[in-house]
This record gives C-alpha cells, structure tokens and sequence, in this order.
C-alpha cells in the first residue's frame, strides 16, 4: 500500500433525477421527482433542486408536492438506467481493473496499481469526475481514503458533485465532528438509540467503549460499528467476482400475519429472487428468510437444501415453511418486513434431469415435477423478455400490493 489513500468510492448524484434531467434537457435546474404524483404514489426519487424543499425517496407524492409546489413528478426512464450506469462503470474501469460495483450508481475503487499512471488519489478523483461528466453528462461525487468505510463517507461528504480526500493521519479530525448517522449501516432507529445516550457524532461513538456500544445494539451490530467508527476496515476491494448471495426484501408496515400476507408477500419475493438467479444462469442452496416484528425485532430462518434451487415455486414453499417457523416463535407479533435470501451459489445454465423414481420430489429440480417447475418458469422468463414482466406470472406475486415498481428495486439490488 502507497502512502496515500488508495481506495475510491464513487457515487453517482441522486442518480436516477439526473438522469431524466440528463435525458430531458428541459428539467435540468429544476425540483423534479422520480415516481408518485401529487395525488398519490410514492417518491422514488429526487433531484438536488427537489431535496432542498425536503423531498426525499420513500416520500408519498401529496406530501412532495405540499413540501415543493413546483416539483415536477416524472414516470422514468427505467430501461435508460441500467446501460447509462454501465458507462460509468466503464469508465472506472479504463482507470483500474479492481472495481467493485455495490449497486447501480456507486462502486469501490483500489486505486494502488494506477498512482504511477494518473498520479495521486486527488488527480485520479478529479480523472472521473471529469471523464464522468465529459462522456456521460452525470455528475459524480468521489471520496478517497485508506479504508472503504472512509471512502465512503468521504463521497457522501463530498455530495453534490464534489471530490473529499482523507489524508492519511488526517482520519480523526475528518471522522469526528460528522453525525453519526453517516457511519455505514447507522440508520434512523439506530442513531436515535444511540442519541439517547448523548452520542449523536463519529467522534462520540468512537470515544465511547465498545463493550457500552455492545449492550446498546447488540454485540454483532455495536461491535461493527464502533470499528467503523474507530476506521478499523480490513475490508480490501474486490472486484470482477459473483455475488454470494441474491436476495429481497418486502416492508410492510405493521401487520398481523395471515396466510394469505405472507404466502403473497413471499411469493413476490421469491419471483424476483428466482428470475435474477436464472438470468445470472446460477442457482442456491441455502434459502434464508428474515422476518421483523415490531420495536425492529428480527429472526432469521435458514434451509440447506440437498441440490440447488432457481424455481420460484420452490423457493415460495421453502420460505413459506420458514417464515412461519419464525413468526410461530413470536405469537402474536406483528410483522413489518420479509426478506428471503439464497446463497451458497453455483452455476445452473441447463437443468440434469434425474431418473423417474419414487418419491416424486419437487424440490429436486432434476425430478419430473422439479423439471416441470423448471420449464415453467424458463416459459415465463421468455414471455416476460418479449412483452415485459408484468405479462404472466403467479397469482399470489401478480396481486401483491407494491409501493414500488420493481424495475427500481431490481435495479437497486446486486447481480449474480
């Protein structure tokens, strides 16, 4: 490792908003929102102009448009993201060949190997911002440091469209006056418990013993934290390697859990988490699914299976029978978000077919009706290719009520 930082997270402004400014010259300087409509819906997006009013994703229209009456409500461009996200990426990648993409508009940088070609992590900041902005028309905002965590929070400090370098010996007086919420994985719940104890800044939680942070979050959870806080991050980057996992989650607010919430709910999950798998030619053992209950209780349930699964009847069953395993332990809970996951990942590209022997397994995807399943789900995806997502699937997943459309949370969620 140089003496300098040798780590860039790279994070794209508000990224869908400036797409459809970039795309729609006309909105460009204006408060605009991705999603919703000042009747309804919700915000999936919003532009810089739109953030200053208080707009933020996640927002219901009527409230956007009451907090900004000049905000303009756009549908999207959602087949536009993707590609315009990959140029990006591209051009990261002409700088040095270890990227690590962790969603659609931000990736990880190690820069160490490209310092003799493009000079320092400054000079290499201002490279692609400029390159970014020159080729593709976005701007982009870049955090440099010696670990990930830093880089990252030195990107956010550095939003709206600017370049933050920590220098080495320079992280403490970088770290310590921020607010807590900054430090990766703090979200509003979190920081508010840890506000309740007066620490409400990096620098607070990095002086306050870890075993304190512990007790008040919990040992996993306080442990990562205060080391993040302390930037204590081994974490290297790792690019051009599968993801271990693909998963998705479901909020849905407070409810008592019926058959029928949790078989729909599940049921969409799994449709999305089945497709991405199949698309990525891959398929997985282990099915994981996390139920939260309310005070953001969670129980985590997990299944090794004895061969890999990619179907989504399958993976609907196998969550089914481990949801309810969680929420029987909690009787009379509500719930508020389902999250299935499958990982223990391998290659599935065709399907081994097995011989026709008793007992009948669907759940052995090479048995007849695991291979059913199979060719089921192979008709879907190619009906879906040619007339889209919404023209055939299973009843439960199709009449799931859903906030969001899932062109955005797919293109949110990590590639297999």
């Amino acid at each position: 490792m140089g003496p300098g930082p040798t780590i860039l997270h790279a994070d794209l402004d508000a990224f869908y908003a400036s797409v459809e400014q970039l795309l729609t010259p006309q909105l460009r300087g204006r408060p605009i929102a991705v999603g919703g409509s000042p009747s309804g819906g919700v915000v999936l997006a919003a532009s810089y102009e739109a953030k200053a009013f208080g707009v933020a994703g996640g927002m219901p229209g009527w409230r956007a448009a009451r907090l900004c009456p000049d905000l303009v409500f756009v549908t999207g461009h959602v087949e536009k993201y993707q590609p315009i996200a990959d140029r990006v990426m591209d051009v990261l990648a002409d700088v040095t060949p270890l990227v690590e993409r962790i969603s659609i508009d931000e990736a990880f940088c190690d820069i160490s190997g490209a310092q003799h070609l493009f000079g320092d992590a400054a000079a290499i900041g201002a490279l692609v911002r400029r390159r970014v902005r020159q080729e593709v028309g976005l701007p982009i905002s870049v955090g440099a440091a010696r670990t990930k965590h830093l880089a990252k929070i030195a990107s956010q400090v550095a939003k709206p469209d600017g370049l933050v370098v920590v220098p080495p010996g320079g992280e403490r007086t970088f770290l310590d006056p921020l607010p807590v919420d900054l430090v990766w994985g703090v979200g509003p719940v979190t920081a508010q418990r840890l506000a309740a104890r007066g620490i409400r800044t990096i620098g607070d939680l990095a002086a306050t013993p870890s075993p304190v942070v512990e007790r008040l979050l919990g040992h996993a959870v306080g442990h990562r934290l205060h080391a993040m806080a302390v930037d204590e991050d081994p974490r290297r980057v790792a690019g051009g390697r599968h993801a271990h996992s693909v998963g998705a989650q479901s909020a849905l607010g407070r409810h008592r859990p019926t058959r029928e919430l949790v078989r729909a709910t599940l049921a969409h999950l799994a449709d999305r988490v089945s497709r991405r798998l199949r698309e990525g030619g891959r398929a997985g053992r282990t099915v994981t699914v996390r139920v939260r209950f309310t005070a953001m209780r969670s129980v985590t349930r997990s299944l090794t299976l004895t061969q890999p699964v990619a179907t989504t009847l399958t993976l609907t069953e196998v969550a089914e029978r481990l949801a309810w395993s969680a929420i029987t332990d909690q009787a009379g809970a509500e719930i508020t978000l389902l999250a299935v996951s499958v990982s223990r990942l391998c290659d599935q590209r065709v399907l081994q077919l097995e011989l026709d022997l008793d007992p009948p397994d669907p759940w052995r995807p090479g048995s007849p009706p695991g291979a059913a399943r199979w060719a089921v789900d192979a008709s879907m995806d190619a009906i879906r290719t040619r007339f889209g997502r919404d023209a055939v699937g299973y009843a439960p997943a199709l009449l799931t009520h859903r906030g969001m459309p899932d062109e955005f949370r797919e293109l949110a969620e990590h590639e297999v």
